[in-house]
This record gives structure tokens, sequence and C-alpha cells, in this order.
């Protein structure tokens, strides 16, 4: 703006205008006239290019432009539209479009051309080039559509200048390679600026046209990525990032250009630098303020690929949906835990034996299940082992043979079928058991396999420990939190109980390995529903079970008050008949008869243990009574109110009914939530039927425009990069989900760009096509206007002819008149003149 002095007149604006021209570069150093055969000419002065760095206009500039670059931080749309017009002033300043002239003049556009581009970028004027670039990427990101519309526009080269840095090998700068990667990196962050949130194909017609050939762009990026190594790919500004934005460029002009997306597509069948870039790059759609979708390109982060398989299944599996059928709000609640894990198995490749073992918990759960599976089969089969080596020892030598015959195709097998090589080497295990067994004995074998399972159990242990960064340090926690942390989680707790039954089943007995077969459940679904349809309800099944104890203490009571001498069971007793101590001789008596509704408590526990067991309840153990007994009809109705109340309503409909009807509704809710994984998109829920008789399929759709995988990726990409760096997009992200509670509106609901596109795409054919019937009907109006008006101008002439006509026939007189009237005028006109 203009600023005032106290007495009211305007001063030196606060901000001056950066205009150059060859007078200023004359004076500058930049340009010199000399006088030749052929008249005047400008020559390039190079060295005194590089000279004039020093000068105080020069010095001024790097801060400025930084200052302007710091007015537009954080997005700030206000200042970045005021500082292209000023609207409360009177003389208003285009700072965009003199910030484009001023990099012209010091890249030398407006002397040299682009053809000098790569001698007057150099190590005195890079840094400033370079804040010139990072102001101009300020100016456009939020996005500011009117300074993005600015610089793409013909009244600068601004934009020749920033695809000429990229494509342009700097030559001046080869000693300074890092300088020249930096300004590349710029570069390329100021383009997609421009491009930045743009749904029209106007600006990347203008960056295309800038660009020429596609394949250039292509082999720009290939040649980058061949500088660099892969370990320097986390360093911003190393050769193998810079190439990765470049990609990121090409991947968004393709988007609109048909030549770059050939280009990128054929480069993607024989360049690996491009196959590399490609696996690396991720994009999702979200959903902005004003409701459109909008598409983000970014590199996967290096975090991402610590994510281990076991997470994305579980995530895959068992992310339950909400109220309204979506899935996102549970996978965001996952995210952060996901990122920890992936932060661990990050700090666990400084200690590559951890990282091997945090690599194959599945290997390692698998392994011991079987050991288990294995040893309890042992105990089952050979137990007691003396009589189970006899057994064993008896086998004949054709046994034997079979057993080497097995053993060596298994290793055949083994070594070409490797689909199968899991099936395989279990077949190998169980082989060389069976062999050892015969040569060892059982028991050997047995403790082998009891100590081996006990080392993978540790290992097993050892391995969830380090993957949930227990073991790594990188939290700083004390030994005494380590072990109440592992003590805390109750997935942990079960592998505890496991551990401890391995130790105690190999130094104590063999048949507590028996608690080991309890992993089944864990590692079953259909078992895990059948244990679900219990605990689900179990409060339900607990009170029905109290109201059957009750009905059970009502009938006990009624049975010792009225029918005591009907409570006679057979029984048989066991008789000592050894007199030497320390001997088993017990043997089994005769049967007898004894009551066994004595007292009360004797009383309910037959009842309790005898009653419900029976198939037709209490009635099936007592006395059967005679018809002429006085309590008949009474202990009939006993029986039949017994059986009807407790085992027919209580047991059978009430508490298996709750069990069976919870576990249909199990596996109706596993088989709709199998229907909704195969046929439903995880994050926007569109049905598969969507997507039919489209262009795009629905698998192109889960794993390319909605990638589950890719919105966690944004998520990690947003948490390990700066803040301010951030573009539009990806700060209005970061506000959404970092707010309390997060917000999760950006996640597109049942709409994705593909579809949208082609139900506008109808309506504009359509809008078109009225358009050129309106224009085809406003011609022939025109048309039909003019011959109307040219009718209507001969009906006026012939009805005027007519009407002369009539007035002469009618008064002869009248005529000579006018011809007097005529004359006398033309007199009077000649006098004057």
């Amino acid at each position: 703006g203009v600023a005032r002095t106290p007495s009211g007149g305007p001063r030196a604006p606060l901000l001056p205008q950066l205009s150059f021209d060859h007078r200023d570069l004359q004076e500058l150093g930049l340009l010199s006239q000399h006088r030749g055969s052929q008249g005047n000419r400008n020559q390039i002065n190079v060295v005194a290019g590089q000279s004039i760095m020093t000068t105080p206009e020069m010095l001024c500039m790097e801060p400025l432009l930084r200052f302007l670059q710091l007015l537009c931080e954080n997005h700030n749309l206000k200042l970045q539209n005021y500082l292209k017009k000023q609207e409360s002033s009177k003389t208003s300043y285009n700072l965009i479009l003199e910030t484009l002239r001023f990099l012209d003049c010091i890249c030398g556009v407006t002397t040299g051309g682009l053809v000098l581009l790569s001698l007057y970028i150099h190590a005195n004027n890079v840094q400033l080039i370079n804040q010139c670039l990072v102001t101009i990427t300020e100016y456009c990101q939020g996005p500011c559509h009117e300074n993005q519309k600015c610089i793409t526009s013909n009244e600068s080269s601004g934009i020749d200048i920033i695809v000429s840095i990229i494509l342009t090998e700097l030559t001046a700068l080869e000693d300074h390679k890092e300088l020249a990667m930096k300004l590349k990196n710029t570069a390329t962050k100021a383009l997609l600026a421009v491009m930045e949130s743009h749904s029209d194909s106007e600006v990347v017609e203008r960056i295309m046209l800038k660009i020429g050939n596609p394949t250039t762009l292509v082999e720009t990026c290939q040649s980058i990525y061949r500088m660099g190594r892969e370990s320097d790919a986390d360093e911003e500004n190393s050769p193998i990032s810079v190439g990765h934005n470049i990609y990121i460029l090409a991947h968004q002009l393709a988007q609109f250009n048909i030549g770059m997306s050939e280009a990128l597509a054929k480069a993607r069948k024989t360049s690996d630098a491009i196959r590399h870039y490609a696996t690396r790059t991720a994009q999702i759609e979200i959903v902005r303020k004003d409701r459109t979708l909008e598409q983000i390109v970014f590199p996967v982060p290096h975090e991402c690929d610590c994510l281990t398989d076991e997470s994305k299944e579980h995530v895959y599996l068992y992310t339950m949906c909400d109220e309204q059928g979506s899935k996102v709000d549970s996978f965001f609640k996952q995210t952060d835990g996901l990122y920890d894990e992936m932060q661990n198995q990050q700090a666990l490749k400084n200690n590559k034996i951890q990282l091997f073992m945090s690599k194959k918990i599945s290997t390692w759960s698998s392994t011991s299940f079987f050991l288990a599976v294995v040893t309890n089969i042992i105990v089952a089969l050979f137990y007691p082992f003396d009589k189970g080596t006899e057994v064993l020892s008896s086998c004949s030598l054709k046994v034997s043979m079979f057993l080497w015959f097995i053993l060596g195709l298994a290793f055949v097998l083994f070594f070409y079928f490797k689909n199968y090589s899991k099936i395989f080497v279990y077949g190998l295990a169980v082989v060389t058991m069976v062999r050892s067994m015969i040569t060892i004995g059982v028991q050997p074998t047995l403790s082998v396999l009891g100590f081996l399972q006990l080392v993978i159990r540790i290992i097993h242990m050892v391995s969830l420990l380090a993957n949930r960064g227990y073991l790594s340090g990188r939290k700083g926690r004390t030994p005494r939190e380590v072990v109440i942390l592992a003590f805390s989680e109750a997935i942990l707790n079960i592998h505890w109980v496991y551990l401890f039954f391995c130790l105690t089943g190999w130094l104590v007995h063999e048949f507590l390995y028996l608690a080991l077969l309890f992993d089944l459940i864990r590692r079953y679904d259909t078992l895990q529903n059948v244990t679900q349809s219990v605990t689900r309800n179990i409060q339900s099944i607990f009170l029905t079970a109290m109201l059957a104890l009750v009905l059970i203490y009502l009938y006990s009571i009624l049975g010792y008050v009225f029918f005591p001498h009907d409570f006679q069971m057979e029984t048989t007793p066991i008789v000592d008949t050894c007199d030497a101590e320390g001997e088993d001789c017990t043997t089994v008596g005769e049967e007898m008869v004894e009551p066994v509704c004595e007292t009360m408590l004797m009383c309910i526990t037959t009842v309790l243990k005898e009653g419900v067991r029976a198939g037709g309840g209490i009635g099936d153990i007592l006395r059967k009574p005679n018809s002429n007994e006085k309590m008949y009809f009474f202990r009939a109705l006993y029986d039949l109110t017994f059986f009807f109340l407790v085992i027919i309503i209580i047991i059978q409909n009430l508490i298996f009914g709750v069990i069976i009807d919870t576990f249909a509704d199990l596996r109706s809710e596993k088989n709709k939530k199998e229907e909704m994984l195969k046929n439903t998109c995880f994050i926007c829920g569109l049905p598969r039927s969507e997507f039919e008789n489209k262009d795009k399929t629905y698998e192109e759709h889960i794993n390319k425009d909605h990638n589950m995988w890719h919105y966690l990726y944004f998520i990690v990409y947003l948490k390990t990069k700066p803040e301010t760096e951030f573009t539009g997009p990806e700060s209005y992200i970061h506000e959404m989900i970092t707010s309390k509670p997060p917000v999760l509106e950006w996640f597109p609901r049942l709409r994705c760009m593909f579809l949208a596109t082609e139900e506008v795409e109808p309506e504009q054919n359509e809008i078109k096509e009225l358009q050129n019937q309106l224009l085809e009907t406003n011609a022939i109006v025109r048309v039909m206007t003019r011959q109307l008006g040219e009718l209507r101008d001969k009906m006026i002439e012939q009805r005027k002819a007519l009407q002369m006509k009539t007035l002469h026939s009618q008064h002869p007189s009248a005529q000579s008149a006018s011809l007097r009237l005529s004359q006398n005028s033309m007199m009077s006109v000649g006098r004057e003149s």
C-alpha cells in the first residue's frame, strides 16, 4: 500500500515495485552495448552477472523475497490476493508478476533467452533463485487460483524458467551438485503448487506447452535417479528424492495429458527408475470443505515398509462398521497403533536378530502349535512310555524301510514343489519324529520336542515384545515399566500362560502340554464364534441358570418332604482287600441300593446331578411308584412339571436357545462381513455393482483410487513431514485429523471421482447439445428477422407507390402544383448559394 507522511502527503511505497528492464541490466553490468560493423548490439556479460550479486540492490532481494514468503505462510489467502492487487490503495502493485519479472532478469531470459540459462545460474545466485522459487510456491499454495492464473499467463516467462530449471543440466553448478539438486527440487515443488487443486486442464496444457515433448520430463527423471543412491532416499534434496518429485509432477500431468500418460506407461515397462518411483508413489481422493473431490499424489514414506502382513490382515478382517456402515472411524482409530508399530520395526533395523524374529511371528506361532499337537499325540498314543517303546521296537524292518522311503520322498517334493513347502516340511518333521522314537525311544524324543517347543515359545514371546517396542528402548522406558506393560495386555498374558505350561510340561509332567491345545480357539474364527456364542450373552445365560437353580432347590424341598423314600439309587462300592501297605488291591463290590435324599444337601445334589442329566428329568432316576399308591398322581405331577419346567423350558429352550441363536447371529455376521469385504469398497462403501459396465473395474478402484493402505500411508506421511512444508490439501487434512475429536469428513463417503466424472459428462453433453441447438435457432431467427425487414421495406415502397398513383389519378392539378412548388424551391436555394 501507500504510506502517508504526518502532513498527509504520500511517500514511497513500503513494498517497492520490482520492475527490471534493459536499462536496469546495463546499470548492474549484466548487459553491455558494443558497436560493430553490423551496428549496435547487446552482449551478455556473464562474469559481470556473477559479480553484481554483492551489490546493495541484490543483497536486499533475498530478505525481501523471504519476507513476501512469510506473508503467505500457512496459506494466508487474504495476503496472497493482496500481494497481487491492493484494492484499498490508489496505486496497486502486482508483486506476483514483478517477482516473475525479477526471476526473468536474474536468470538472463530478458537478455539471452533460455539458451544461456545454464550459464546464468551459478553458485553466487543460486540461493537467490531458490528463494524466488520458494516465494512463488507460497504465492500459489492453498490454493490461490488467482495467483496460479497470473503465473501461468503469458505476461512473463516464469513458467518457462521453472520448466527449464527442471529439464536443463546446470553446467555452471557441476561442482555444486547439492545446490543443483536443491534448485531442481524447489522448481518441481513450484510447478506442483501452480497445479494444486486444479480440476481443469487449462493450466496443465500451458505447462505441457512449455515442456514440449513429454518424454523429455520422463528422461530427466531417469537421469536424476541414476545419479543417486538408494541409501540417500530419505534425504530431501538427494537425487532419488528429487527424481521422485519430478515423477509425481509427471504423474499429475498425465491425469490430463494423453501424451504424458503414454510416455509414463511406456517407461514403466522398460525403466527401473520409473518402476521404482511407481511403487513408491500413492494416491488418494479427499473431500474438500466445499464438498468437491480432489486427488492427492504423494511419496510413500519408508516407515510404511515396516508394517507387518499380520497387522494388515488383522486390520482388513476385523475393522468394525459403524451405524452408517462405514469402517473409516474404526480404521482411523487404529492408525496410531499401526504407526507406532512401524516406528518399532524401524528401530529394530539396528538389531538384526530382533528384526528377524519379529518378521517371523506367524512362523513361530505356527511351529509352536504344530509341536504342541505332536507332543499331545505322542502322549495320547504311547503313555505310559515303557509300553509304548515296546510297541515301537516290535516294528518290522519293512515299516522302517517305508519310513526311510517317505523321508526321501519328502526331501524330493520339498525341492521341486516350493508352493507346498510348508506341508512337506511338516510331513518331513513327522517322519523324522517317528524315526527318532524307533531309534532312541519315545520319552527321549518327547523331551527333545518339549525343549524345542520351549525355545520356540521364548522366541515367539521375544518377537511379540520387540514388535511392540518394549525391547528397543525407543521411548526411554525403565525395566519396571517394560515389565508392567508386558503383563498388561490380554494377548501377551495368554502367551505368558502358554510359556508357563511349556516349561512345566517339560519339567513336571507331560500331561500339562494339554493346555497348549487351547490355542486352537485363537487360531480359528469358527471356534471363536463358538466361544462367543456363550460369552456374548453370558449375563442372560447366567440369570437363566440361576432361575434353574431356584427351581431345582424347589423340587429338592418337595422331594425331601413328600417323596424321600422314592430317592433310591443303585451303587457299586469299591472294596479294599489289601493287607500290605503300598499295594493297589482295590476291587469292585456288589451292587446295592441306598437312599440318596436323607439330608437336604444330599437331596439337592441328587436332583442337580441326576435330574438335569437324565433325558426325562428327575423321574428317570426315582423309584417307579405303583398306581394304587395315594401319592401316585402327585408323583406323576412332580415328574412332569420338573421335566417341562427345568428340562424343556429352562435348559433346552432358554439356555440352549440363547446359545444357538447367538451362534447363528455370529455366523450371519461373518457371512455379511465376508460379503462386504468382497463386494464393498473399504473407504467409500460403494458396492461392486456401481462399477459394472464402466471403463474402470471395481478392482482398479479399490487398488488405485481408494486403496485403504494408501490412506494409512498418507496419515503417516503427514506425521513425518514438517508442518511448514504442507501444501494446501495437506494442511487441510492435518487440521482435520489433529482436532479434538478428529473430523473424518475428508474421507469420501459413497463417492469417487471416476463415477462423479461419468455422471457429469452426460449432463455436459446435454448442455452442449442444447447450446448448439440454441445457437442454430438464434441464427435462424436472425435470418428470418432480416428477411422480414426486407419484406416490410418492399411492402412500404409498394404502398407509397400505390398511394402516389391514386393521388395523381384523382387530382391532376395537384401534380402541376407540386411541380411549381419544386421549381420555386430550387430557385430560392440557388439565390442563397
